[in-house]
């Protein structure tokens, strides 16, 4: 009984150590992605890299950054006088 305890624990604990650095590697780019979000909640991305993750990935609502809103320096917020042509 005390060896197969013993087997199944040594396995489980190897299995945890084999799967570990997989789920890190994974996980790499997630975590570089909220940390760009996190950035451009708190003023703006503060390197390329950051505003490339921000323009594949998007951002958080509510974020006020350029990068997250490219097109808004181009709206137009109030509509002119339309000509009359007679």
């Amino acid at each position: 009984m005390h060896r197969l305890i013993l087997t199944v624990t040594s396995v489980g604990l190897g299995v945890l150590a084999a799967s570990g650095p997989a789920t890190a590697m994974g996980g790499g780019e997630a975590a570089a992605v909220e940390h760009a979000r996190m950035n451009a909640l708190a003023g703006g991305p503060t390197n390329a890299y950051d505003a490339d993750l921000l323009q594949r990935y998007g951002c958080l609502s509510g974020t006020n950054s350029p990068v997250c809103h490219p097109h808004a320096s181009r709206a137009h917020w109030f509509r002119g006088h339309r000509r009359a042509y007679r």
